[in-house]
């Protein structure tokens, strides 16, 4: 287990309703409906999902990852970043489990170096890191 050697942020949210309730963070920033997806047995109401969030989140921090490897090898990433996302979800062994796809999109940065700074991000994103190991992830350059 990684032990954090010291804490630079603490994000607080509060769910309530499962699937079908709501969560908030404790700033009023994020405040969303969730609802349970089709594929899950819901009716794909009008709100989000924990997989979409979840989603949301891993692309995000994965292009902040992306940002500082490259500015520690003094590259400058194109202005047009994108990180196209999946959070799968479906049964395991013992219940359930999700897979994760990163479709990484620098621009008409050279694939070489490209994939160079893919794998370092992967290395230091924190998403990465508690995900490794623990659930299918695949990352492709697109």
């Amino acid at each position: 287990m990684n032990v954090l050697q010291n804490v630079a942020y603490t994000a607080k949210a509060t769910a309530t309703g499962g699937r079908a309730g709501s969560a908030k963070s404790d700033d009023g920033r994020l405040d969303v409906t969730l609802s349970t997806p089709k594929g899950l047995g819901g009716d794909d109401g009008q709100g989000t999902n924990p997989e979409q969030l979840f989603a949301a989140g891993y692309a995000a921090c994965f292009i902040g990852a992306l940002k500082a490897v490259a500015g520690q090898a003094k590259i400058v990433l194109p202005s047009d970043v994108y990180i196209n996302s999946e959070v799968s979800i479906g049964a395991i062994e013992n219940g359930f489990g999700i897979a994760a796809k990163l479709a990484v999109s620098l621009g008409d940065m050279d694939k070489s170096q490209a994939q160079a700074l893919v794998d370092k991000a992967h290395q230091v994103c924190p998403y990465s890191n508690a995900t490794r190991g623990n659930i299918e992830v695949e990352i492709s350059i697109i």
